[in-house]
Order: C-alpha cells, then structure tokens, then sequence
C-alpha cells in the first residue's frame, strides 16, 4: 500500500458515483448511520481523496454508499485485508490506525458485485414484473455497460454480454453508446428464469459478468390523465404564425388536425411513431402542445406567435417505443434539431420535456437520461424544461381517522394533516429520472389553475387537501436535487389536485383524484367515446406545469424580441438560453404562510436549526412558485433589467445597478433581487461532475439602501450547489439614496476542482421593486436601456 501511494500520492478516490469509474477496481463503503462521522473519518486517512464531498448522499438515505477507486487490484485486496483484521479485533498494522475509524463507521466494505449492479429498487421492480409468469415468458430489461473510452474494450465487452444473453435465450433489441456522457447500454429481452436468477444476484447470472455496471427494467414513461372532455368551445383566433419555432417539444404524437394546433405546430416523426399511434391515443403530446401554445384555456389567452417543432419520442399508448432506449431517441432527437450539418430547427433554444422514467426516481446517482440533458445543454446551448414527476402511490394521513373528518376539516386542519403525511414518505416521493438534470431546470406542480368558481363545484365527491395553501400539489415529486441542490426550481401552476380517500380506520389512506372540469388545465384533446372530434380535456400534474413553464419562456423571448428587436435576436443562442433561465426562476419566492406552515410542523426547532428548515420547505417548493403573468408583465414600481455574458478561470464581472432617486427616503418595503443562471460543462465520473460553479458576491453596500437578505429564499450554502444562484433583499427601512447612485455587484466564477478553462456563458437578472410608488421604472428606464445595448452590441 505504501508503495502504491508513494507512485500516486492520490490513488485512492472515494466518490459517491461510481459512473465512469472502473468497477474492477471498486470497493464498496456501505455506511452505517450518518455520513458525517465517515467524512471526518476518512480525512485523517493520509492518502485517501474525498472527491466532491457535497455529492455524497444525504443523512436521511437509508443506506449511504460511497466508492473508493482504488489504483490497482493489489492495492484493493490490501484494504481488504485490513478490513477483516478490524472485523476479527486484531491490531492494524503501523501506518494505519487511521482506517480504524473508518471502518468503524460501516456496515459492509465489499468489492464491487452482483448486489451493486441490481439496485434494491430494481430488483423490486423485476420480482413484480416476473410474479406469477411461466419460465419462457420474456421481460425486458435496460443493461448498462461499464463505459470504456477506448471503442475496441467497449466492442469486447458489448460481444462479451451479448454472447451471455443468447446463452439464456434471450436477444439484443437495440444498442446505444454516447461517448459524450460515457454512456454504453443495451435494451434486451430476456426469458424470466434467467431473471428470476438476476434478481437473486447471482454469481452465475448476467448480473455476475465484469462488463455489467447495471441491469434496469425497462423505462416507462409516468402517466397522464386527460378526462372530462367537452365540445371545443372557442377556436383559436386565425393570426399569423412565424415559421421558426423557439420551442421544442419531444413527447407523444399530438393530433395535429386538431382546430387549437393545426397551424401551430411542425411535426417531424424522425422514429416513425406516428403511423402507428391511434388518434384517438394520441393524449400526452396533444395536451402539452396545446398548453405550450395556448395555456389553460379555462382562460383564453392568445396563442404564441411561432410555431412550435414536435419530434415525438413516445409511441403507440404514449408508452415508451418498446424497441428503443430512451436515452438514445433523446440524444437523436436533439441532434437532429441542433446538431446535424443541416439542423432541422437550429433556431430552437427551449426544449421541453414533459415526461419522467416513473421506474427511476433520483437517489443520489444521476441518471444517464439527466446526464444527457446535461451535456447537451452545454455543448448546443439549449434550455431544457423538465417535469419533476408525478408520485400517485396512496399514502397515509394520520390525523384523520374517517373520510368525513377529512372532509369536514377546515382548511387549516387539511393543509397541516397533508403535510404531516407528505413528510413521512419524503423517502418515497423523489423526482423521477431525468428532473435532477444541473443544468436544466426542473418544475413541480402548484396547487393552482384558472377554474372559474361556477365551475369548481364540479370537483364533486374529492377533497381538496390546500384550498387556502399555495404549495405544490401532493403528488408533485419532492426535491432535493443532485449534490443537495435545490429542486424542483420552481412551481408553475399544475392544477388543483384533490385527494380521494381508498381506506380508514386508525388513520385515512388517500390517492390522488383525477383531473376534470372543477379542478385541472383545459386542453385540446383527441376524438372520444362521445364522438367529439374536436374536444377539449382537462389534465393536471407536474407535465402540465412544465408545458406552462415552456409557454412562459416563449413570452419571455418575445417580450425581450419585442423590446430589443434584432439587436437581442443576434445574440448568441446560448446566451439567450441562459437569460431565459435567470429570467424563469427570478420571479420565484416561497410563499410566507407556507413557509411559516412547513417550519412550524417539520422543524427543525432551536437555536442554528435555519437552514435544516430551509431545507425542508424548499423540498416542496424550490425557489417558489411563480405567477406566469409576473414572469412577464411589467409595472410602473419595479425594474427588471438584466446581462449577459462569460467567465473563464476563476474570473468576476461587475454589474452595476443604477438606483432610482424614488428608492430614497421612504420607510416602505422595497426590495432587490439577483438571479443568476448558467450552463456548466459536466464530467461523468471526474473529480467533480458540475466542473464550474458561479455565484453572486453579496454587496456590502445593499445596508445602505436599507434592505437586508430575506428570510424566505434558500440560504447562500443552498442556492450554491446547482446552476442557478438567486438573492432576494428586502426591507422597509428608508434608504439613502444619492444622486446617480449605482449598486455594485459581482457575479464571480469560483476555483474550480477540474482544469477546464472553457468560458461558461451566464444569464443575470435584476429587479429593483418598492410596490406602490410607480417612478421605479420610469427613473430606471433610460440609465438601463444604454447599457443594455452597449452589452448587446
């Protein structure tokens, strides 16, 4: 051992994704407890790297694991040794007293194996699947090789597994290899005794072969409710339609006769899904098209001014394609638009993605869907929008007993009881596959839609668990996101989702209710059982409230279009991109009496306990919810201006902010706020996966203008672990403002832990606000619009 750490004096790396490393050369760390009391452990080991301690998991995992890369396999079988000494009560050699307490910190150390390549949650799903199937019934199942950089070891071990699958009498049904995120998978169909033998992690299976980094069941998509149709009661207004979308949308077939989208969308059908999707089927991708066009249609709003490009992914029964990874049409997909010599919507820099791997939620480890997303966010400057998923599973409220208590419970009774019991099965309610994307922004789904009040009486027979509340609904998934950062981003409204009682007795147990007339967004929708050929639906959840976010952004652009003309059309996309980002979450705050709510019933309670309640509420609420209209509307008492640009190295830009004379001398409230947004190059299976990370220098002078950091936003340590970093600072002190006074601020790209020197394009946003005293604007508009347009040009 002390040979091999004097020949690399960082040899041993213990990380928390095993992702890109060798696992022929893995140890396993099975933690038992929490993870503190490990990390103070393997820091006194001399020679022991901890790579990126904030992607360790979280202390309220049930069985942390951490990955110790270890530089040859002597070096592995010597650790070994030392582990077993230790378990038997014998003395550690001289040198390495340090590792006691390593030790005594876990439950298991074990080479990498058979249990590590079937995940608990996996291997669940796989016994369900083969439950009651006769031997030669055959199941599906997603194998991920480990990632070889040289192609000739990837052929080999892709030969290596295939000749295994043909051995149980199963086949390969499609391959995919991503260099770009050091992805290697094969979708194969495989008999359920050789499975049957996969679940019970067997040596002898496929789940004992040295090319396998993991066996998944097959991906499926996390389902939609489209219900209650009506007639089409107001056709879209006839206007003219620009032919080069901003938007894309990868999602299912959307009945592109239909009177709302048939002259508002361009389909390309790249997989050929689309003979073989019945209109009539045809649900998912048509109500999220119609959301991103036209809204809610509970209240009419006018339809975007650009086309929107549709390349669908999902095939017949909006399932996924049952022959593909849905990796791979993902990464074809946005390739195809941006990537090819001859991109077929080179214009676009908003995709969304209203879709989950319901059989995926995040436990720590990015999946190679969210690392997809990453990479290409980066590399082609695209904004992806994507849902955090829906969690249907029923769960238990204690505090009632009977559904009628529920029912007659006042609203307070009801929000306290239903938080309570999200609370408790925050472990099972995680975002799914690919919400914990760092570089896109993930959105849950508000307890809000335009219903009007003569029509929520048909909401009959559920209950409304917040009907004074503004929180996210209950099955929203929950955050947090990778490395603890803050998901979801925000919540954009999702429908108001009541709860239907399944069970009683000493406790009630509840399941989310569909969406209808009295309680969801209305949308177009395919022929029904009715005979209506040009209907509309009713749907809610966290892909209708990623379709809102997607419109939302479009009006951004055009209102930015709209102000700056050509002079913001020429700038680049990505930085158009990542303005859109800043400009999204910028508006986004928690909602007093929700916060006060979450603090008072989850705590933590003393002294040094902030951030531990902070934690919690941004489970359920991100950075906030945002109101649609706020993102985009503009008011005479407050101005939002904004930047663009890049950094390199460990380089800061200064903004400054011109303080309008109406700020001064007034005991108000008054408030600035800063987001800041930006695209991170990503290394699967390097030292750090985020390899750039910025942030915002909070000013000293902002004491001056009377305003201190605001309570109800996540702390600096929170909004510092993703890709967006937002300050909010508020009071109602009067500041002292001078003539021409100007606040700086300093937007400041951080050491980073790799070597990359790639400038990283950012997006700033800015909003000075003092409601009530609308000079703010006018006094600000003309200092802000030259210097916009020197940044512009």
């Amino acid at each position: 051992m002390a040979e091999v750490l004097a020949r690399d004096p960082a040899g041993l790396e213990l990380r928390a994704d095993p992702a890109g490393l060798a696992p022929e050369r893995l140890l396993v760390f099975e933690v038992r407890g929490s993870i503190a009391p490990f990390v103070k452990a393997i820091n006194k080991v001399r020679g022991l790297e901890l790579v990126d301690e904030e992607e360790l998991p979280e202390d309220e995992d049930k069985s942390p694991v951490a990955y110790l890369l270890v530089p040859d396999v002597r070096a592995l079988r010597h650790i070994e040794s030392l582990w077993r000494n230790w378990r038997a009560g014998r003395e550690m050699p001289d040198g390495f007293t340090p590792w006691r307490d390593v030790f005594a910190c876990l439950r298991a150390l074990r080479p990498w194996g058979p249990e590590d390549r079937v995940q608990p949650a996996d291997g669940d799903t796989l016994s369900e699947e083969i439950f009651g199937k006769s031997d030669d019934d055959v199941i599906p199942l997603e194998i991920e090789l480990i990632f070889r950089p040289q192609t000739a070891s990837g052929v080999t071990s892709e030969a290596i597994l295939s000749q295994a699958i043909e051995a149980e009498g199963g086949r390969v049904i499609s391959r995919a290899r991503l260099d770009d995120i050091a992805y290697h998978a094969v979708l194969a169909r495989l008999p359920v005794r050789a499975v049957r033998e996969i679940t019970a992690r067997s040596q002898a299976s496929i789940a004992g072969l040295e090319p396998v980094m993991y066996i998944r069941p097959q991906s499926r998509v996390s389902l939609l409710d489209l219900v209650d149709n009506q007639p089409l009661e107001t056709p879209s207004q006839g206007r003219d339609v620009g032919a080069d979308p901003i938007v894309a949308v990868l999602d299912g077939v959307p009945m592109a006769g239909h009177p709302l989208l048939q002259r508002h969308l361009i389909i390309e059908d790249l997989f050929g899904l689309e003979a073989n999707a019945l209109v009539s089927q045809r649900l998912h991708g048509t109500a999220m098209t119609s959301l991103i066009v036209h809204g809610d249609r509970n209240r009419p709003e006018p339809a975007l001014p650009r086309r929107v490009h549709c390349i669908p992914v999902l095939g017949s029964g909006d399932g996924f394609p049952p022959d593909r990874l849905i990796v791979d049409l993902i990464y074809q997909a946005v390739f195809q638009m941006r990537g090819n010599a001859e991109p077929s919507a080179p214009h676009v820099i908003i995709v969304n993605i209203s879709l989950g791997n319901r059989r995926r939620q995040f436990h720590g480890q990015l999946s190679p869907w969210a690392r997809l997303l990453d990479r290409l966010a980066y590399r082609f400057g695209i904004l992806f929008i994507v849902s955090a998923g829906n969690v249907l599973d029923e769960f238990s409220m204690h505090a009632f007993s009977t559904s009628v208590q529920f029912e007659e419970a006042n609203p307070t009774q009801r929000a306290r009881g239903t938080i309570n019991a999200l609370a408790g099965v925050f472990g099972d309610r995680r975002l799914l596959s690919p919400a914990e994307t760092v570089n896109g922004l993930t959105i849950g789904a508000r307890n809000w839609d335009w219903v009007s009040t003569r029509d929520r009486h048909f909401a009959h027979s559920n209950v409304d668990p917040f009907p004074a509340l503004d929180t996210a609904n209950p099955s929203s998934a929950l955050g947090p996101g990778f490395a603890d950062s803050v998901k979801p981003d925000f919540l954009m409204p999702g429908g108001r989702e009541h709860l239907r009682v399944v069970g009683s007795g000493d406790s009630i147990t509840v399941t989310p209710g569909r969406p209808g007339r009295g309680m969801g967004l209305r949308v177009a929708a395919p022929p029904a059982g009715q005979g209506l050929e040009n209907a509309e639906a009713f749907t809610n959840g966290t892909s209708a409230a990623t379709a809102i976010a997607s419109r939302t952004a479009h009006r951004i652009h055009d209102a930015l279009e709209g102000e700056y003309g050509e002079d913001f059309l020429r700038l680049p996309n990505v930085s158009r991109a990542v303005l859109i980002k800043a400009l999204l979450v910028h508006p986004a705050r928690w909602p007093e009496d929700t916060a006060a709510l979450v603090r008072e019933l989850l705590g933590p309670t003393g002294r040094g306990q902030a951030s531990r309640q902070k934690d919690n509420i941004r489970r359920f609420l991100g950075y906030g919810v945002v109101d649609p209209e706020d993102a985009v509307a503009c008011t005479g008492d407050r101005a939002t201006f904004w930047a663009v640009g890049s950094l390199r190295g460990e380089r800061g830009v200064d903004v400054s902010i011109p303080i309008p004379a109406a700020y001064g001398g007034k005991a108000r409230p008054h408030s600035i706020a800063a987001t800041l947004a930006w695209f991170t190059p990503v290394l699967p299976g390097r030292k750090a996966y985020r390899a750039v990370r910025l942030k915002i220098l909070d000013p000293a002078e902002v004491g001056e203008l009377g305003v201190l950091a605001h309570g109800n936003q996540p702390d600096g340590n929170q909004t510092n672990r993703g890709t967006v970093y937002t300050r909010c600072w508020s009071g109602d002190q009067a500041a002292i403002v001078a003539s021409g006074m100007s606040l700086p601020l300093r937007v400041q790209r951080e050491p980073d832990a790799t070597a990359i020197d790639d400038a990283v394009p950012f997006g700033l946003a800015i909003t000075l606000s003092m409601p009530g005293v609308e000079e703010i604007y006018d006094e600000v508009r003309d200092r802000v619009r030259d210097a916009l347009r020197q940044v512009v040009r």
